[in-house]
């Protein structure tokens, strides 16, 4: 961390929607949201790491035809993510009903296909960003299949949460380390 480990980074939340006992005696369920490029899989893979949680990544359940399209430069529509989704929403729900906690990558950009998601015990950690933050981020990625030019797709369809969704929603502006942001979310949750 680049500042006195003794030092909260709570602060670093910028929004948080958890009522007060939502997680007692529930295993969470993170779902790490944002566009491509924001951070998603290494915010959740540090999380999934440190808590010894089960982790999945939402990119290894769209169909070949999904990866296909996207590789191509070609947006995803509605029709091609509702099979996703439901694949996504059937990992929750079997971590809830095991009492596993657990963390997943989502870009979740509408609240229609975070109403899929949304079930007791999941908290959306939304990695909230401008184009140019977010565009500097992708342009340093290598190895994956989105397009930096695919972005302008997602940030027109972007519908961050609301307040009547549980969020916690990290502002990528502030350029925190993974650590931090990691440690923002666990603050949060008081984990």
């Amino acid at each position: 961390m680049t500042r006195d480990d003794t030092e909260s980074v709570i602060d670093d939340v910028t929004e948080n929607t958890i009522p007060d006992g939502y997680l007692r005696g529930a295993a969470p369920i993170l779902v790490v949201m944002g566009v491509c490029g924001c951070g998603k899989t290494s915010v959740a893979t540090a999380i999934a790491e440190r808590q010894g949680w089960d982790s999945a990544e939402a990119d290894d359940f769209h169909p070949q035809a999904n990866i296909d399209k996207m590789a191509t430069g070609i947006p995803l529509t509605d029709d091609d993510r509702w099979g996703w989704l439901d694949k996504l929403a059937a990992w929750i729900r079997e971590h809830i009903d095991n009492g596993k906690p657990g963390v997943v990558t989502c870009s979740a950009l509408k609240k229609v296909y975070r109403d899929k998601l949304r079930l007791p015990g999941v908290v959306f950690v939304y990695l909230s960003g401008d184009y140019d933050t977010v565009m500097e981020l992708l342009a340093h990625r290598s190895g994956h299949f989105m397009k930096p030019a695919m972005l302008d797709s997602q940030f027109a369809i972007l519908e961050p949460p609301s307040a009547d969704e549980v969020h916690l929603t990290l502002d990528l502006s502030k350029h925190l380390s993974v650590e931090q942001e990691t440690q923002a979310v666990l603050d949060a949750l008081g984990a």
